[in-house]
Protein backbone atom coordinates (compact mmCIF):
# COMPACT_ATOMS: atom_id res chain seq x y z
CA UNK A 1 0.00 0.00 0.00
CA UNK A 2 1.18 3.42 -0.66
CA UNK A 3 1.34 6.29 2.22
CA UNK A 4 -1.49 8.75 2.76
CA UNK A 5 -1.89 11.61 0.83
CA UNK A 6 -3.04 15.21 0.88
CA UNK A 7 -3.94 17.50 -1.47
CA UNK A 8 -4.78 21.35 -1.12
CA UNK A 9 -7.08 23.62 -2.98
CA UNK A 10 -9.23 27.12 -1.90
CA UNK A 11 -12.55 26.04 -1.02
CA UNK A 12 -13.85 30.25 -1.39
CA UNK A 13 -13.38 33.73 -0.21
CA UNK A 14 -15.47 35.09 2.64
CA UNK A 15 -17.53 38.16 2.29
CA UNK A 16 -14.83 39.96 3.78
CA UNK A 17 -12.72 38.48 0.39
CA UNK A 18 -10.30 36.27 3.04
CA UNK A 19 -9.44 32.88 1.07
CA UNK A 20 -10.78 29.21 2.91
CA UNK A 21 -8.46 26.51 2.32
CA UNK A 22 -10.23 23.16 1.85
CA UNK A 23 -7.68 19.94 2.18
CA UNK A 24 -8.02 16.33 1.21
CA UNK A 25 -6.48 13.72 3.05
CA UNK A 26 -6.60 9.52 1.81
CA UNK A 27 -5.31 7.05 2.59
CA UNK A 28 -5.28 3.35 -0.02
CA UNK A 29 -7.86 1.99 2.02
CA UNK A 30 -10.24 3.60 0.30
CA UNK A 31 -10.75 6.37 3.19
CA UNK A 32 -10.52 9.77 2.05
CA UNK A 33 -11.38 13.26 4.51
CA UNK A 34 -12.05 16.81 3.24
CA UNK A 35 -11.81 19.43 5.87
CA UNK A 36 -11.38 23.55 5.26
CA UNK A 37 -10.01 26.44 7.16
CA UNK A 38 -13.74 28.06 7.51
CA UNK A 39 -14.45 26.57 11.09
CA UNK A 40 -11.71 24.02 10.86
CA UNK A 41 -14.73 21.84 9.60
CA UNK A 42 -14.48 18.55 8.22
CA UNK A 43 -16.87 19.29 4.73
CA UNK A 44 -16.23 15.64 3.88
CA UNK A 45 -15.53 12.06 5.17
CA UNK A 46 -16.11 8.95 2.43
CA UNK A 47 -15.45 5.18 3.27
CA UNK A 48 -16.19 1.98 1.84
CA UNK A 49 -19.14 -0.38 2.45
CA UNK A 50 -18.86 -4.25 2.60
CA UNK A 51 -18.78 -4.38 -1.62
CA UNK A 52 -16.19 -1.52 -1.52
CA UNK A 53 -18.06 1.14 -2.98
CA UNK A 54 -17.57 4.04 -0.84
CA UNK A 55 -19.76 6.82 -0.05
CA UNK A 56 -19.68 10.57 1.75
CA UNK A 57 -20.85 9.29 5.36
CA UNK A 58 -21.17 12.68 6.88
CA UNK A 59 -23.09 16.07 6.26
CA UNK A 60 -21.88 18.72 4.66
CA UNK A 61 -21.75 21.64 1.60
CA UNK A 62 -19.60 20.92 -1.46
CA UNK A 63 -19.09 24.64 -1.48
CA UNK A 64 -18.41 27.25 0.96
CA UNK A 65 -21.06 29.81 0.31
CA UNK A 66 -23.81 27.33 2.32
CA UNK A 67 -21.34 27.51 5.27
CA UNK A 68 -21.55 31.93 5.63
CA UNK A 69 -24.85 31.25 6.23
CA UNK A 70 -26.69 29.41 8.83
CA UNK A 71 -26.48 25.80 9.52
CA UNK A 72 -26.31 23.42 12.45
CA UNK A 73 -22.81 23.58 13.35
CA UNK A 74 -21.99 20.62 10.31
CA UNK A 75 -18.61 19.03 11.01
CA UNK A 76 -17.06 22.33 13.04
CA UNK A 77 -14.59 22.53 15.85
CA UNK A 78 -17.17 24.39 18.15
CA UNK A 79 -16.09 26.31 20.90
CA UNK A 80 -14.64 28.13 23.01
CA UNK A 81 -16.79 26.23 25.29
CA UNK A 82 -18.86 23.46 23.11
CA UNK A 83 -22.42 22.80 23.87
CA UNK A 84 -24.85 24.68 26.45
CA UNK A 85 -23.97 27.14 29.20
CA UNK A 86 -27.30 27.70 31.47
CA UNK A 87 -28.19 31.18 31.24
CA UNK A 88 -25.35 32.19 29.26
CA UNK A 89 -23.16 33.55 31.94
CA UNK A 90 -20.64 32.23 34.84
CA UNK A 91 -18.68 33.09 37.75
CA UNK A 92 -14.96 32.84 37.72
CA UNK A 93 -12.69 34.31 40.13
CA UNK A 94 -15.22 36.35 41.75
CA UNK A 95 -16.48 38.33 38.65
CA UNK A 96 -18.97 37.00 36.34
CA UNK A 97 -19.22 37.12 32.62
CA UNK A 98 -22.26 37.20 30.38
CA UNK A 99 -22.36 35.65 27.25
CA UNK A 100 -23.88 35.95 24.11
CA UNK A 101 -27.49 34.03 24.56
CA UNK A 102 -28.14 31.99 21.25
CA UNK A 103 -30.32 29.52 22.41
CA UNK A 104 -33.13 30.37 23.91
CA UNK A 105 -31.37 32.34 26.74
CA UNK A 106 -28.04 29.64 26.94
CA UNK A 107 -25.17 29.78 25.69
CA UNK A 108 -24.59 26.70 22.61
CA UNK A 109 -21.24 26.43 20.82
CA UNK A 110 -19.48 29.40 21.75
CA UNK A 111 -21.55 32.13 21.28
CA UNK A 112 -22.65 33.41 18.28
CA UNK A 113 -19.66 33.74 16.27
CA UNK A 114 -17.22 30.88 17.95
CA UNK A 115 -14.79 29.32 16.43
CA UNK A 116 -17.07 27.73 14.24
CA UNK A 117 -18.04 31.01 12.03
CA UNK A 118 -14.29 31.63 11.93
CA UNK A 119 -11.60 31.70 9.20
CA UNK A 120 -8.36 29.74 11.03
CA UNK A 121 -5.08 30.00 9.42
CA UNK A 122 -3.75 26.84 7.53
CA UNK A 123 -0.48 24.51 6.77
CA UNK A 124 0.39 21.23 5.83
CA UNK A 125 3.06 19.53 9.36
CA UNK A 126 3.89 16.39 9.89
CA UNK A 127 3.03 14.73 13.57
CA UNK A 128 6.00 12.18 14.16
CA UNK A 129 6.42 11.95 10.64
CA UNK A 130 3.13 11.16 9.45
CA UNK A 131 1.51 14.63 7.16
CA UNK A 132 -1.16 16.29 8.86
CA UNK A 133 -2.94 19.53 8.41
CA UNK A 134 -3.08 22.02 11.28
CA UNK A 135 -5.80 24.68 11.85
CA UNK A 136 -4.69 27.70 14.32
CA UNK A 137 -6.68 30.20 15.42
CA UNK A 138 -6.00 33.55 17.82
CA UNK A 139 -8.95 34.42 19.81
CA UNK A 140 -8.36 37.68 21.67
CA UNK A 141 -9.30 38.28 25.65
CA UNK A 142 -12.91 38.92 25.89
CA UNK A 143 -13.80 37.51 22.23
CA UNK A 144 -18.06 36.13 22.67
CA UNK A 145 -17.40 37.39 26.48
CA UNK A 146 -14.51 34.53 27.51
CA UNK A 147 -11.97 35.91 29.22
CA UNK A 148 -8.49 35.36 28.62
CA UNK A 149 -6.48 35.53 25.32
CA UNK A 150 -6.31 31.59 23.82
CA UNK A 151 -4.50 29.99 21.18
CA UNK A 152 -6.33 27.11 19.65
CA UNK A 153 -5.08 24.58 17.43
CA UNK A 154 -6.92 21.62 15.35
CA UNK A 155 -5.01 19.17 13.99
CA UNK A 156 -6.32 16.57 11.26
CA UNK A 157 -4.03 13.20 10.12
CA UNK A 158 -4.65 9.39 9.39
CA UNK A 159 -2.24 7.92 11.53
CA UNK A 160 -3.17 4.71 9.68
CA UNK A 161 -5.09 3.87 6.72
CA UNK A 162 -8.08 3.48 8.85
CA UNK A 163 -8.25 5.83 11.25
CA UNK A 164 -8.65 9.67 11.40
CA UNK A 165 -7.22 10.86 14.04
CA UNK A 166 -7.86 15.02 15.63
CA UNK A 167 -6.18 16.79 17.76
CA UNK A 168 -7.63 20.08 19.65
CA UNK A 169 -5.15 22.06 21.39
CA UNK A 170 -5.66 25.67 23.61
CA UNK A 171 -3.24 27.91 25.58
CA UNK A 172 -4.36 30.90 27.59
CA UNK A 173 -3.09 33.74 29.41
CA UNK A 174 -5.96 34.02 31.69
CA UNK A 175 -8.12 31.64 33.26
CA UNK A 176 -11.16 30.51 31.23
CA UNK A 177 -13.32 27.92 30.67
CA UNK A 178 -12.42 25.79 27.32
CA UNK A 179 -14.33 22.77 25.91
CA UNK A 180 -13.86 21.91 22.35
CA UNK A 181 -15.30 19.18 20.34
CA UNK A 182 -16.38 18.53 16.58
CA UNK A 183 -20.08 18.69 15.51
CA UNK A 184 -19.84 16.47 12.47
CA UNK A 185 -22.82 14.69 11.55
CA UNK A 186 -22.36 10.74 10.49
CA UNK A 187 -25.10 8.77 8.54
CA UNK A 188 -23.09 5.43 7.15
CA UNK A 189 -26.21 5.38 3.66
CA UNK A 190 -24.51 8.52 2.90
CA UNK A 191 -25.36 11.88 3.28
CA UNK A 192 -29.10 13.24 2.53
CA UNK A 193 -29.69 9.32 2.50
CA UNK A 194 -32.59 8.67 4.74
CA UNK A 195 -32.16 8.75 8.40
CA UNK A 196 -30.00 7.07 11.12
CA UNK A 197 -32.78 4.98 13.23
CA UNK A 198 -31.56 1.47 12.05
CA UNK A 199 -28.23 2.52 12.89
CA UNK A 200 -26.72 0.43 15.80
CA UNK A 201 -25.19 1.74 18.74
CA UNK A 202 -22.87 1.01 21.59
CA UNK A 203 -21.62 3.25 24.06
CA UNK A 204 -19.19 2.70 26.65
CA UNK A 205 -21.29 4.84 29.61
CA UNK A 206 -22.79 3.35 32.66
CA UNK A 207 -24.20 6.88 33.32
CA UNK A 208 -25.50 9.88 32.00
CA UNK A 209 -25.82 13.83 32.75
CA UNK A 210 -29.76 13.96 32.86
CA UNK A 211 -31.14 17.33 31.44
CA UNK A 212 -33.70 19.97 32.18
CA UNK A 213 -36.25 20.81 29.36
CA UNK A 214 -33.72 23.26 27.65
CA UNK A 215 -31.47 20.63 27.49
CA UNK A 216 -29.62 21.95 30.43
CA UNK A 217 -28.03 19.56 32.48
CA UNK A 218 -29.18 19.72 36.04
CA UNK A 219 -26.05 18.16 37.89
CA UNK A 220 -27.12 14.89 38.44
CA UNK A 221 -24.89 12.15 37.11
CA UNK A 222 -27.44 9.21 36.58
CA UNK A 223 -27.19 5.49 35.62
CA UNK A 224 -28.34 3.98 32.07
CA UNK A 225 -29.59 0.93 33.19
CA UNK A 226 -33.43 0.46 32.50
CA UNK A 227 -33.56 3.32 30.83
CA UNK A 228 -33.54 4.53 27.10
CA UNK A 229 -29.94 5.98 27.30
CA UNK A 230 -29.01 2.60 28.34
CA UNK A 231 -26.12 1.60 25.14
CA UNK A 232 -23.61 -0.61 27.04
CA UNK A 233 -24.74 -3.27 24.73
CA UNK A 234 -25.20 -2.68 21.04
CA UNK A 235 -29.10 -1.08 20.95
CA UNK A 236 -30.67 0.24 17.38
CA UNK A 237 -31.17 4.03 17.80
CA UNK A 238 -34.38 3.84 16.72
CA UNK A 239 -36.04 1.00 18.69
CA UNK A 240 -36.00 3.49 22.12
CA UNK A 241 -35.91 6.80 20.80
CA UNK A 242 -39.82 7.63 21.32
CA UNK A 243 -39.17 6.90 24.48
CA UNK A 244 -37.01 10.09 24.77
CA UNK A 245 -38.67 13.32 24.15
CA UNK A 246 -37.01 15.14 21.62
CA UNK A 247 -35.15 12.30 20.61
CA UNK A 248 -31.17 11.98 21.98
CA UNK A 249 -29.13 14.84 22.76
CA UNK A 250 -27.42 14.09 26.12
CA UNK A 251 -24.15 14.16 27.44
CA UNK A 252 -22.36 10.04 28.61
CA UNK A 253 -19.82 9.68 31.12
CA UNK A 254 -17.68 7.59 30.09
CA UNK A 255 -15.77 4.58 31.55
CA UNK A 256 -11.98 5.98 31.58
CA UNK A 257 -8.86 3.93 32.93
CA UNK A 258 -5.12 4.01 33.35
CA UNK A 259 -4.61 4.70 29.42
CA UNK A 260 -5.49 8.35 28.37
CA UNK A 261 -7.03 7.23 25.40
CA UNK A 262 -10.60 5.21 25.49
CA UNK A 263 -13.27 3.95 23.73
CA UNK A 264 -16.59 6.17 23.10
CA UNK A 265 -18.91 4.82 21.25
CA UNK A 266 -19.16 2.46 17.68
CA UNK A 267 -21.40 2.60 15.28
CA UNK A 268 -22.30 -0.04 12.83
CA UNK A 269 -25.34 0.54 9.90
CA UNK A 270 -26.02 -3.21 8.73
CA UNK A 271 -27.09 -2.74 5.34
CA UNK A 272 -23.78 -1.08 4.25
CA UNK A 273 -21.80 -3.16 7.16
CA UNK A 274 -19.88 0.43 7.91
CA UNK A 275 -18.57 0.27 11.43
CA UNK A 276 -16.85 3.01 13.17
CA UNK A 277 -15.63 3.36 16.73
CA UNK A 278 -15.03 6.60 18.53
CA UNK A 279 -11.87 6.76 20.49
CA UNK A 280 -11.21 9.96 22.78
CA UNK A 281 -9.51 11.87 25.92
CA UNK A 282 -12.50 13.38 27.30
CA UNK A 283 -14.62 12.15 29.85
CA UNK A 284 -18.00 12.34 28.20
CA UNK A 285 -19.88 11.97 24.50
CA UNK A 286 -22.75 13.75 23.02
CA UNK A 287 -25.39 11.54 21.66
CA UNK A 288 -27.51 13.85 19.08
CA UNK A 289 -30.10 12.39 16.87
CA UNK A 290 -30.33 15.53 14.70
CA UNK A 291 -33.80 16.24 16.10
CA UNK A 292 -33.60 19.60 14.75
CA UNK A 293 -32.60 18.91 11.20
CA UNK A 294 -35.71 19.57 9.07
CA UNK A 295 -35.38 19.35 5.58
CA UNK A 296 -34.60 23.01 5.10
CA UNK A 297 -30.61 22.81 4.81
CA UNK A 298 -29.22 21.22 1.54
CA UNK A 299 -26.35 19.66 1.44
CA UNK A 300 -24.04 17.42 -0.46
CA UNK A 301 -26.68 14.13 -1.19
CA UNK A 302 -30.06 15.64 -0.58
CA UNK A 303 -32.11 18.24 1.74
CA UNK A 304 -31.04 16.65 5.36
CA UNK A 305 -34.55 15.23 7.14
CA UNK A 306 -34.87 14.86 11.14
CA UNK A 307 -32.63 11.91 12.00
CA UNK A 308 -30.38 12.61 8.73
CA UNK A 309 -27.70 12.20 11.05
CA UNK A 310 -25.81 11.61 14.44
CA UNK A 311 -23.51 13.45 16.07
CA UNK A 312 -21.17 11.90 18.61
CA UNK A 313 -19.21 14.94 20.31
CA UNK A 314 -16.16 14.05 22.55
CA UNK A 315 -16.42 16.48 25.26
CA UNK A 316 -16.20 17.50 29.07
CA UNK A 317 -19.92 17.84 30.46
CA UNK A 318 -21.85 20.86 29.30
CA UNK A 319 -22.63 22.50 32.00
CA UNK A 320 -19.99 22.48 33.64
CA UNK A 321 -18.83 25.74 34.68
CA UNK A 322 -22.27 25.59 37.45
CA UNK A 323 -21.54 22.15 39.07
CA UNK A 324 -18.27 22.26 40.44
CA UNK A 325 -18.43 17.67 41.13
CA UNK A 326 -18.20 17.54 37.21
CA UNK A 327 -14.59 17.63 36.12
CA UNK A 328 -13.52 21.17 35.46
CA UNK A 329 -13.29 22.76 32.23
CA UNK A 330 -11.29 25.93 33.46
CA UNK A 331 -7.91 26.55 31.45
CA UNK A 332 -5.11 28.25 33.61
CA UNK A 333 -1.96 29.95 32.19
CA UNK A 334 0.98 27.24 31.87
CA UNK A 335 -1.72 24.50 31.27
CA UNK A 336 -2.13 22.97 27.92
CA UNK A 337 -5.54 21.60 26.54
CA UNK A 338 -5.01 18.49 25.14
CA UNK A 339 -8.02 16.72 23.34
CA UNK A 340 -7.73 13.73 21.10
CA UNK A 341 -10.61 12.32 19.11
CA UNK A 342 -9.92 9.34 16.83
CA UNK A 343 -12.29 7.83 14.40
CA UNK A 344 -11.66 4.40 13.02
CA UNK A 345 -13.15 2.59 10.64
CA UNK A 346 -12.80 -1.31 10.55
CA UNK A 347 -13.37 -3.64 8.31
CA UNK A 348 -16.85 -3.53 7.68
CA UNK A 349 -19.07 -6.71 8.87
Amino acid sequence: MTAMNITHEIFGHTKEAQPVDIFTLSSPAGLTLKVCSYGATITELHTPDRKGDTADVTLGFAALGPYLGEHPSLGCVVGRVANRIANARFRLNKKDYQLYANNGGHSLHGGKVGLARRVWKSQQIKVNGVPAVEFTYHSPDMEEGYPGTVDFKAIYLMPDHHTIRLIMEARTDYPTPINLTNHAYFNFHGAGNGNILDHELTIHADHYTPVDASLIPTGEIRSVHGTPLDFTHPAVIGSRIADVPGGYDHNFVLRTGDDPLHPAARLIEPTSGRVMEVWTTQPGVQLYTGNFLNGKVTGIGGAYEKHGGLCLETQHFPNAVHHGHFPSIILHPGQHYHHIAEYRFPKPV
